[in-house]
């Protein structure tokens, strides 16, 4: 999913730059400038740790990592981890569906009933169900995510 913000904003970034003059001083060091408008931005950064001290994971976690780790401080499951339906064998009329904000995502199959027989890992993608190859359960993605219509079907 950040490789594809990357190659999303890098072509924009290319072209905004590319027409400008050098700064008179860098990017980093302007002050940033709230609208007033809404909430703020949550924070994605740690606050750092001081001189001679060890970070732990409040302070140096960032991005979804740093999601997730606030996530748990305050109880909110911020992604599902619990297992696939594993009580029944999928079929291509009525298929194991794997809840996904991605166009794509890997899945383990164990088996049915669960671990009958090694993890086997499959890529999904939301356009065709995926049979696993040791027991033939049909799985299929529910895609819940932004439909991203100027790179579908290019990766």
């Amino acid at each position: 999913m950040f490789s594809r913000a990357l190659a999303v904003a890098r072509p924009a970034a290319r072209a905004a730059t590319s027409s400008l003059k050098p700064a008179t001083r860098a990017f980093s060091a302007s002050s940033r400038k709230a609208s007033g408008h809404g909430p703020p931005a949550p924070q994605i950064f740690g606050p750092g740790t001081k001189d001679g001290e060890v970070p732990g994971a409040h302070e140096q976690t960032t991005g979804l990592e740093r999601l997730q780790y606030l996530g748990e401080l305050e109880q909110v499951p911020v992604f599902d981890t619990a297992p696939l339906d594993s009580s029944r064998i999928g079929t291509k009329k009525d298929p194991i569906l794997v809840p996904s904000a991605a166009e794509e995502r890997v899945v383990g199959c164990t088996g049915s009933p669960a671990d009958s027989h090694d993890v086997l890992w499959f890529p999904l993608t939301r356009d065709k169900q995926h049979r696993c190859l040791e027991c033939g359960s049909v799985y299929q993605m529910d895609f819940y995510g932004v439909e991203d219509h100027e790179h579908h079907g290019h990766h």
